[in-house]
C-alpha cells in the first residue's frame, strides 16, 4: 500500500489535482514501435522525431497570380514587354531586363526577377504589360525555406499525430514514421443487471451503456479494445476475468464494482491479485475510482453510474492512456468561462458540472444543465464540456470558472 489513504478503513478522499498529477507520475510508456506509411498514421504518436531535409518551399516563388520583374527596369517606364510565361511546375529563365515574365501563384522565380505584381495592378495589352506603380523589392515572393529549413523538426517525439502534421510531414517528402504500437485496453463491465443492447431486459436489469462510453473513448484514442462480455457479480469471476485481462492487455479497464456496496467485488478482487495505490477521489461525480496493479499490469476502475463513468474516463483515465502512449500533451483542454449562474452552497469535493456556452453581450458564459445527477447520461449530449466548481468554493455570477470542452476532449 502507498501513502494514498486507499485502505478500507479510511475516509480520505485524494484531490483530483494531486490524483492526476500522482497517476501521470506513475505512468509508464509502452516500448514498442512499429513503422507506419504517413497515410496510415493519424491519430498514432510519434516514437521519434521527424527533421526535414529540404527547405519548404525548395525555391523562391510567387504568393499569387501576376508578372515577375526586376525593379530596376521599371525605374524608366512602367510598360514592360513580356518575355516568357511561367506556370506553376515548370521552371523559368532567366529574365531579360526591361521585360517582365507572366507567372502564376506557386511558380518559381525566374533568376533575374525581385518582385511580382499582381495581375490586377496590371493591364496586359497584346505582348506588353503596364503597371500601375514600382513595387518594393520582395514584393509577393515566398523565399525558399519560409516554411521549413533544412534541419528543422517539424513533429517531435510524443507529437499525437493528426491532419497538420501528416501535411507538414507530406511537405518535407517523409513518408515512413516510427510510432508507438497501439495500448491494448480490456474493458471489464461488472453487475448482474447488465445487458447488452439487443438483448431483452427484464424487470430489474438495464443496458449496458458504460461499455459503449468507454469503447468509443479507447478506440478515438487509438486503443485496441478487449472484451469478452459482461461479469457477474461474484468475487471468483470477477477475480478470474481480471486475471486474465492482465495477460493479455496493456491497461485493464472496470467500471462498476469498486464502491462499497456488498456485491461491489472488483476493489477486493485487486487486491487479491496485487494492489492499489489510490481509491476514492474528492470529485463530483466519480468519487469511487481506484488505481493499482494486477501484478505488473497497471489498472483503473471507474464508478459504474454513467456520467461518473464520462467525467472519470475523460479527466483521469484519458491524460493516463495518453501518457501511457507516449503522447506529450496529455492535460485535459481548458479555458475559463465566466459562470451564467450562482451558487451558495460550497461542497467539498471538485465538481464537474455538465455545462452549455452562450454568448451574451460579447461575453462567454456557462451554466449547467437542467439535470447533474451521475445516473443521467442524456445531458452530456446537450451539454458542450464540463466545467469545474474547485473544492469548497461558491459560486457567484461572473466568477470565472475553468471549462473542459467536450470538442477537445473526445477526439
Amino acid at each position: 500500500m502507498s501513502a494514498c489513504g486507499c485502505d478500507s478503513g479510511s475516509d480520505k478522499l485524494m484531490p483530483f489535482a494531486e490524483a492526476l498529477k500522482t497517476l501521470l507520475a506513475s505512468a509508464q510508456c509502452i516500448e514498442e514501435t512499429e513503422i507506419l506509411l504517413l497515410d496510415q498514421a493519424n491519430g498514432r504518436v510519434l516514437a521519434e522525431p521527424v527533421i526535414s531535409k529540404i527547405s519548404v518551399p525548395p525555391a523562391a516563388n510567387s504568393a499569387m497570380d501576376g508578372y515577375a520583374v526586376n525593379i530596376e527596369s521599371l525605374s524608366e517606364g512602367l510598360c514592360l514587354p513580356v518575355s516568357q510565361r511561367i506556370p506553376a511546375g515548370q521552371q523559368g529563365e532567366v529574365l531579360q531586363p526591361g521585360t517582365a515574365a507572366r507567372i502564376f501563384t506557386g511558380s518559381e522565380i525566374p533568376p533575374g526577377a525581385n518582385a511580382v505584381v499582381m495581375q490586377e495592378r496590371c493591364i496586359r495589352q497584346g505582348d506588353k504589360v503596364t503597371f500601375e506603380g514600382v513595387p518594393e523589392a520582395g514584393a509577393n515572393i515566398r523565399p525558399a525555406g519560409q516554411d521549413v529549413l533544412p534541419g528543422t523538426c517539424v513533429a517531435e517525439k510524443g507529437a499525437r499525430l493528426d491532419s497538420r502534421h501528416q501535411g507538414v510531414i507530406a511537405s518535407v517528402g517523409v513518408n515512413r514514421l516510427k510510432v508507438y504500437r497501439r495500448l491494448r485496453v480490456e474493458i471489464i463491465t461488472t453487475g448482474d443487471e447488465l445487458v447488452m443492447p439487443g438483448e431483452t431486459c427484464a424487470a430489474g436489469q438495464i443496458y449496458n451503456s458504460n461499455y459503449f462510453i468507454l469503447r468509443g473513448m479507447l478506440e478515438t484514442l487509438g486503443c485496441e479494445v478487449i472484451f469478452t462480455g459482461i461479469i457477474g457479480d461474484t468475487l471468483a469471476g470477477t477475480r478470474d476475468a481480471l486475471s486474465l485481462a492482465a495477460e493479455r492487455a496493456d491497461l485493464v479497464l472496470s467500471s462498476g464494482g469498486v464502491s462499497v456496496g456488498e456485491e461491489d467485488y472488483v476493489k477486493a478482487a485487486v487486491e487479491s491479485l496485487g494492489e492499489l495505490d489510490l481509491w476514492r477521489l474528492a470529485i463530483k461525480p466519480g468519487k469511487p475510482l481506484a488505481y493499482g496493479r494486477i501484478g505488473q499490469v497497471p489498472f483503473m476502475g471507474l464508478p459504474g453510474n454513467p456520467a461518473a463513468v464520462l467525467v472519470t474516463f475523460l479527466m483521469i483515465a484519458r491524460p493516463y492512456l495518453l501518457s501511457m502512449q507516449g503522447c506529450k500533451a496529455v492535460e485535459p483542454p481548458c479555458f475559463t468561462v465566466k459562470s451564467g449562474f450562482k451558487r451558495d452552497k460550497a461542497i467539498p469535493r471538485d465538481e464537474f458540472l455538465r455545462a452549455s456556452l452562450e454568448w451574451s453581450e460579447g461575453q462567454l458564459y456557462a451554466a449547467p444543465i437542467h439535470s447533474q445527477s451521475s445516473g443521467v447520461l442524456s445531458s452530456s449530449v446537450m451539454a458542450q464540456g464540463f466545467l469545474r466548481i474547485p473544492a469548497q468554493q461558491k459560486v457567484c455570477e461572473n466568477d470565472l470558472l475553468p471549462f473542459y470542452p467536450f470538442d477537445g476532449l473526445l477526439n
